[in-house]
């Protein structure tokens, strides 16, 4: 086994941490990946983890829910843990100002020292990337773009979440934690890898264009020339007053490739309408319907063991709007349980980076 995966629901850091070292015991980590919920203090819960696994790269992030092989869980720590046949190699790098696209070429100028090669010329299918950010630094997209020019190599993960409180997310490395920042992992896997982007949504086929927003502030003042709030409303044969109460149902959807990458609506504000992720001026979005979260999920992690043969290991960044979905209608256990066979970690993400930042989605890096 290269992989391995670890869960606690104890109350104290200590006593978590000591029970992950337990199920990790004879096991030769080369790199830890952890979630925690923020019951766990911040600065504690990294130094911990990176003091248990002292010869380990050890990062992670602050959560709003978990993930671990078979169940969903709340207020808990789960951990992976990748041995030398797993991960060949990684770096870490933390980008303490997430606005300043300079952070983000320094920290490639330091992967490129590291493995002697251009970021722009590192093979894909050799590397990849795990991106995990503060979820309330709204710096998720101009992040995304940069490294998108810097490289050709995937880079997935998900906006750290706050247990809903929406105060402060964190991200963890080196025995520290940081806000307003992100870590970044460049892996050289051991092993073929693949990803998985699933969402449940159908196209009702209403089309809302952007014609005016503050792109800044995630906000679109009007839809199609309207009022945004007006003309969302309408799209749903519904009232501006009852429209927050179909957002998690009917976000909306920019196609790409018959593709949709979801933008969630997050609140009216006057007749304006904020989102949780960016919304341009010109931009084509469509109205969405939910569908079959769990049969959609289920569905793909079928598709990925058929491409792959078998799966050694999945990390799942899982939208928190679809857990909260998946939790009214007392589908978050089923959920859990697709995922049983297959050693899992995961967490409830502020939104998901993959091939730039979206919501209402689940994106897995999958390896076999």
């Amino acid at each position: 086994m290269n992989i391995k995966t670890a869960f606690s629901v104890q109350d104290s850091p200590e006593q978590s941490v000591n029970e992950i070292v337990r199920q990790f015991e004879l096991f030769d980590a080369e790199m830890v990946l952890f979630f925690a919920s923020t019951k766990y203090a911040p600065e504690s819960i990294s130094s911990l983890m990176q003091n248990a696994f002292p010869m380990a790269q050890v990062f992670g992030c602050s959560t709003a829910g978990e993930i671990v092989s078979g169940k969903m869980l709340e207020n808990s720590i789960v951990a992976m843990a990748f041995n030398g046949q797993a991960v060949k190699d990684a770096k870490i790098e933390i980008i303490e100002n997430l606005k300043e696209e300079a952070s983000v070429r320094k920290a490639f100028s330091s992967f490129e020292a590291y493995y002697k090669e251009p970021a722009s010329e590192m093979d894909p299918g050799k590397y990849v990337g795990v991106i995990l950010v503060d979820g309330l630094s709204g710096a998720e997209e101009g992040l995304m773009e940069t490294i998108g020019d810097l490289t050709n190599v995937t880079f997935i993960g998900g906006s750290a979440g706050d247990d809903l409180k929406f105060s402060s997310t964190y991200v963890y490395a080196n025995g520290k934690s940081y806000s307003n920042a992100a870590v970044l992992a460049l892996i050289k896997p051991g092993v073929e890898f693949s990803f998985v982007k699933t969402q449940s949504f159908r196209d009702l086929e209403k089309t809302l264009e952007v014609t005016k927003a503050n792109e800044e502030l995630r906000e679109v003042i009007e839809f199609n020339g309207k009022p945004a709030a007006v003309a969302y409303a309408e799209a749903l044969g519904t009232t501006v007053e009852d429209a927050p109460k179909h957002f998690m149902h009917n976000p909306v959807g920019l196609f790409i490739e018959d593709e949709p990458y979801v933008r969630s609506p997050q609140q009216i504000k006057g007749s304006s309408m904020l989102f949780y992720c960016s919304v341009m001026e010109g931009m084509e979005l469509s109205v969405l319907e939910g569908t079959d979260v769990i049969g959609d999920t289920r569905k793909a992690i079928q598709e990925a063991k058929a491409e792959l043969g078998n799966i050694s290991g999945l990390i799942n960044f899982n939208c928190i709007l679809r857990t909260l979905e998946l939790r009214q209608s007392g589908l978050d256990q089923v959920y859990g349980e697709l995922f049983a066979d297959v050693p899992t970690i995961g967490f409830s993400s502020y939104g998901e980076e993959y091939i730039g930042h979206i919501n209402q989605t689940a994106t897995m890096l999958v390896f076999k």
